[in-house]
């Protein structure tokens, strides 16, 4: 490997030394030059490798904050859920008293095919016992992932089943989801949560528009709250299926990068043509600017909670020669009416620009609209209404929604921090599965039937002081509705399916409900669209 780096090295001071005319050019030359020196004389024997992955790293983190180093082991992880896909047995698992239990299998993957199920502990693979070893989650995805076609061997232990199973099962490529649930939460009103913009997203958001329009869907809600983006274009391609061709969606332009214009073009179907609602929150970032922009801009649609995180740069993953790569920034993304998405950074202090949100919580902005400050200098105009809108950072709601803190207290905390929540709800429904499926055998009913009582909560309480988290009878008091709310949804989330969650989240959710309220009273709010 040294000599390997050390050859790129000779390869690059020659083509540095013919172009040397140049400061930038002279300066990597001379930079080079140091590398070899080091590994030519240094008294002692060192790492080149390691020296000048450092030194990469030093280098990005004097520029913005979203310019990073990614090395040759992160750069496959790093890809696979913008890609849309990886390869495995396709189950959701959780690691439950150091034990690798199925929460669901993945719809339409190998482990369903060969009959996994949800509650499936397995406690060997390939003939290696790994309950009660420590098993951490990296080292599932070394045990189960891997090549598409290549086989592995499991025993499980299933519940009301004496003896352990065997399963074979051949591994598939598995898809990663970016929509994470649609559905109808009132008679022609649609709803689509996506959660991140890859490769896969546009499909999934044709299939569910079709399938919302069957049901006779006028009125869409997308969610974008806590999406950190993803492939912008996936944004500009779910933004044609909400306008004509030819609207201006985003454009991106650098010191380097000539203005780059992207247009809404004919897809797979025709655009949705009736009242559109987005939600966003200080974790909508990027892409999921990129799409609440242009629908405020051209006054398509209502951004509805609070102002979106403020990532509008553009970078370029550049690779290297030994499988690493740089995402460099090389552009910033701009709004049809001209304003920028990124909000304002010190070079070399991404600690600061990162603490953004803390600040803004500090500073009231996710309670109160009016702690939001804008200068002048920052008024835009959106295009067919010329509502006033503000750049600088982010995306500005036109109804804005406090977040609501009012459920809060440090007891709720402790048992969020801890996973205790979770880990209750995987064991409570692992021992109540055959009971709760033989009442409840649609979502539906179970949505309307079931509630989570005091006693259920009880047994949470004394779940979470076996782990060591002493009960808090005030704290009790201030979080029990919100935590009756969450076990509910995840309840039927391990029952039914990812999605479900959101279904019962939703209905006490105060940025769903606004939506919500804005379709039934459109007159009021009808201003802000054309």
């Amino acid at each position: 490997m040294k000599k390997f780096f050390i050859s790129i090295l000779v390869a690059l001071c020659t083509v540095f030394t013919v172009n040397a005319q140049s400061n930038s050019s002279f300066s990597a030359y001379k930079f080079v030059r140091f590398i070899q020196y080091l590994s030519s004389s240094y008294v002692d024997t060192i790492n080149v490798t390691r020296l000048v992955d450092d030194a990469i790293v030093d280098i990005l983190g004097q520029l913005d904050p979203h310019s990073v180093y990614i090395s040759k082991e992160d750069v496959q992880a790093m890809n696979e859920p913008l890609e849309g896909k990886f390869e495995g047995i396709g189950i959701e698992f959780n690691i439950l008293n150091d034990t690798l239990m199925v929460v669901n299998p993945i719809s339409g993957g190998p482990s369903e095919r060969v009959g996994i199920m949800a509650g499936d502990r397995i406690i060997e693979v390939d003939g290696k016992p790994i309950a009660s070893i420590g098993l951490k989650i990296p080292d599932v995805h070394k045990l189960l992932r891997g090549p598409k076609g290549t086989r592995v061997d499991l025993k499980i232990v299933r519940k009301g089943v004496k003896e352990p199973l065997d399963f074979t099962i051949i591994r598939d490529k598995i898809p990663i989801y970016s929509v994470d649930t649609y559905y109808m939460p009132e008679p022609g009103v649609g709803y689509i949560k996506i959660n991140r913009f890859s490769a896969t997203t546009e499909d999934e958001f044709v299939q569910a528009l079709d399938e919302l329009e069957k049901k006779r869907m006028k009125d869409l809600i997308i969610d974008l709250r806590n999406n950190g983006g993803g492939y912008l274009n996936s944004a500009y391609e779910i933004a044609s299926y909400l306008f004509d061709p030819g609207k201006l969606i985003v454009y991106t332009e650098g010191r380097n990068s000539p203005r780059t214009d992207y247009f809404s073009h004919k897809r797979k179907r025709k655009p949705f043509k009736g009242r559109v609602l987005i939600m966003t929150d200080e974790g909508s970032a990027s892409a999921s600017e990129i799409l609440s922009g242009a629908v405020q801009d051209w006054d398509r649609g209502i951004i509805v909670g609070r102002r979106t995180f403020g990532k509008g740069l553009v970078q370029n993953q550049l690779p290297l020669p030994d499988g690493s790569m740089i995402r460099l920034t090389v552009a910033k993304y701009y709004t049809p009416s001209g304003r920028a998405i990124q909000r304002p950074y010190k070079k070399g202090d991404a600690k600061e620009y990162y603490s953004d949100l803390e600040k803004r919580y500090k500073d009231g902005e996710l309670f109160n609209q009016d702690s939001i400050h804008f200068p002048d200098s920052l008024k835009y105009y959106t295009l067919v209404k010329k509502k006033v809108v503000y750049g600088g950072g982010g995306i500005m709601p036109d109804v804005f929604v406090p977040l609501d803190t009012s459920f809060y207290s440090n007891y709720y905390g402790k048992l969020v921090r801890s996973g205790v929540i979770n880990q209750f709800a995987i064991q409570w429904v692992d021992a109540n599965r055959k009971s709760l499926l033989k009442k409840y055998t649609k979502f539906k009913k179970f949505e309307k039937n079931f509630n989570v009582d005091d006693s259920i909560l009880n047994e949470l309480f004394d779940f979470a002081e076996s782990k060591k988290i002493s009960r808090d009878e005030e704290g009790i008091k201030t979080s029990s509705n919100e935590l009756k709310i969450q076990l509910k949804g995840l309840f039927a989330q391990s029952l039914f399916g990812p999605g479900y969650y959101y279904q019962v989240s939703n209905s006490s959710n105060e940025t769903f409900r606004k939506c919500l309220e804005i379709l039934k009273n459109w007159d009021k709010y009808k201003h802000l669209v054309q």
